[in-house]
């Protein structure tokens, strides 16, 4: 809106002194969103998110196991696409892996209103570009029992954001091959795993310390 059609809105409708402001009253307004689900539950949930920029076309998904499992996994594509069809191919790439699993309850999620306002059937797909991946989208849901989509806010979505964004940071390898990512947890500085090592003349053993 231009800041002129606006100043001009605003002196064509004055508040009188009969305005009150809107009040509305949230006795829990900290709490953002709720969602229950049930421990039990068999359904695996995968997220998805695709990245374009000027270094390329990277898509990132990863999918959680009812037990927590994660399995992620991310490409760089090396032809052009736009955003939104960076974020199909996202969401296909996930749904591929999830089928090979035999996975029968899913729960999509990703931060394209777009994409999942039309997977779940409620906008159309107009764009002659997307209409393929649709397709291709409906043919993957039948190899399941259940699929649901649900469109979350982005920072709920960073994990596959930061698959997707990695892979374009990343120098193109060509042939190198790289290890798949392992993320280790310490809970002791580095400084504590040093070990010396002696040797005992005398005695003729090895003494290791470790600090």
């Amino acid at each position: 809106m231009k800041a002129q059609a606006l100043a001009d809105n605003l002196d064509e409708n004055h508040v009188d002194d009969e305005y009150q402001p809107l009040r509305t009253h949230f006795p829990d307004e900290e709490v953002n969103s709720v969602e229950v689900v049930p421990e039990d539950t068999n359904v695996w949930k995968m997220f998805f998110d695709g990245a374009v920029n000027a270094k390329g076309v990277g898509i990132g998904a990863i999918l959680i196991s009812p037990t927590g499992q994660h399995y992620p996994t991310t490409a760089r594509l090396r032809f052009f696409c736009t955003n939104n069809t960076a974020e199909y191919e996202a969401r296909i790439m996930g749904m591929n892996m999830v089928v090979d699993l035999d996975v029968e309850e899913l729960l999509i999620m990703g931060d394209s209103n777009l994409i999942i306002r039309q997977a779940q059937d409620e906008w159309e797909t107009r764009d002659i570009k997307l209409i393929p991946y649709r397709q291709q989208v409906e043919h993957l849901r039948k190899w399941f029992n259940s699929v649901e989509f649900r469109c979350i806010p982005r920072f709920h979505n960073e994990l596959a954001d930061a698959l997707a964004t990695l892979t374009l940071m990343l120098p193109y390898p060509g042939n190198v091959h790289i290890d798949p990512l392992e993320i280790q947890i310490q809970e002791r500085h580095g400084f504590c795993n040093v070990v010396e090592i002696e040797l005992d003349v005398q005695h003729g053993i090895i003494i290791s310390k470790g600090f």
